[in-house]
């Protein structure tokens, strides 16, 4: 009995030694499930934040021909010859007569100005002129007159009929008359002179267009006050519209102080814009400008094309490729494969080099292999030419991230 008494108190429980169940896988697995709904939380917002972005193309390098390229840089379209046309008075216009997209001939009115006052200064300025010149016609009938009385007396005084002194009246009324004469046509110089100024004044009224161009921006309209000066404020506008001379489209590109020696005045070149990626345009080096950006260690290069054509218009980005002559080229020369970013396009995620292609609002990542630098743009492959890209892709952008093109 004493024996299964001591069993059955080796089968009791004794509640004071029994230990309460360990907590800690529960703390981690709430910890593990907070920071995925962490994660979670960042990737929705990071999918959903806007991100406004600017767009670059992809190119595909030109192929090798009688030249190489030595070197390619971006730039935009520039106007050598663009006015902002305003009148030379201030003035209330009465007449604009032109509009966007306009072309227009050297000389041509472009917008008038309410010329009442000035047309009636000149009509002023036009009457004393007739005035001047009666009077002029008036003094010269006197002095004809005195000549005639003069030559009497000269006459009488040979035969001894009058004294000398009657002579002599008559020679100082000739002489006066003639200093009269001469003093009012100096007058009718002056009121000529007064009624040109008048008619600049009522030309100043007429605003022309000072060379052949077409109008990109009208500045103002009927009823509105120009000033050249701007005296009344934000009230008055200082311009009529601006005229661009397509004749003297070129293209400026900013070309790293590195690069820069492989840049010749007068050099070949070719370039592509970026809303035409099929069409190449023959170009050449106009000018390097002696001096250096040194924020953004660049120097400017002016490229001048050598065709001109409807479709190049003002501030279109273009991609130039300057080239060097080559004495031979062999015959199975191929094209570089890849296509041509600038290297802010190209960024790294999970330690591999990748790049954002824009379809439609989203950043879509794409993986790529960087090859030879070209100048300022980099060779890629895997990605397909005319696929646009976004040029400095943010540390926050990930894969599907909204976003917004910069206008």
């Amino acid at each position: 009995m004493e024996n299964k008494g001591e069993l059955l108190n080796q089968l009791r429980i004794d509640r004071n030694k029994i230990e309460p169940p360990s907590r800690a896988p529960w703390i981690v697995a709430v910890i593990a499930l907070a920071l995925v709904a962490i994660a979670a939380a960042w990737w929705w917002v990071s999918a959903q934040r806007s991100f406004e972005v600017s767009a670059v193309t992809a190119i595909a390098p030109s192929a090798s021909g009688s030249s190489a390229a030595v070197l390619q840089a971006t730039g935009y379209v520039t106007a050598r010859r663009q006015a902002t046309v305003s009148a030379q008075i201030t003035g209330t216009l009465s007449e604009v007569l032109i509009e966007e997209g306009e072309h227009v001939d050297a000389g041509q009115v472009l917008a008038r100005l309410e010329d009442t006052a000035q047309q009636a200064n000149l009509a002023q300025a036009q009457a004393q002129v007739a005035q001047a010149r009666a009077q002029v016609g008036q003094f010269q009938a006197r002095l004809d007159q005195a000549r005639r009385d003069l030559l009497r007396q000269q006459d009488l005084v040979g035969r001894k009929l009058v004294s000398k002194q009657a002579v002599e009246t008559a020679q100082t009324e000739v002489d006066t008359l003639a200093a009269q004469l001469t003093a009012q046509q100096r007058s009718v110089d002056l009121a000529s002179a007064q009624a040109r100024s008048a008619q600049v004044q009522l030309d100043y009224t007429t605003v022309r267009a000072p060379f052949a161009g077409v109008i990109i921006a009208k500045a103002a309209q009927v009823g509105e006050i120009v000033s050249p000066l701007s005296a009344g404020g934000g009230f008055t506008r200082t311009g009529v519209g601006t005229i661009v001379d397509m004749d003297s489209l070129e293209i400026e590109v900013d070309v790293n102080e590195s690069y820069i020696n492989r840049v010749v005045p007068d050099a070949p070149a070719e370039a592509v814009l970026d809303a035409y990626q099929d069409w190449t345009i023959p170009a050449r080096v106009i000018a390097i400008i002696p001096t250096a950006d040194r924020g953004k260690a660049t120097v400017k290069v002016r490229v001048g094309l050598e065709q001109k054509d409807p479709r190049i218009l003002p501030d279109m980005g273009a991609r130039v490729s300057f080239m060097e002559e080559k004495t031979a080229t062999p015959a199975t020369a191929e094209m570089p494969k890849g296509v041509l970013l600038p290297g802010s396009a190209i960024v790294q995620r999970n330690g591999k080099s990748v790049v954002f292609a824009i379809e439609g609002d989203r950043a879509v990542l794409k993986a790529v292999v960087p090859g030879q630098n070209m100048g300022e743009l980099r060779l890629v492959e895997g990605i397909a030419n005319a696929v646009q890209v976004v040029r400095e892709p943010p540390a926050e952008m990930q894969d599907g991230s909204r976003i917004t093109l910069k206008k």
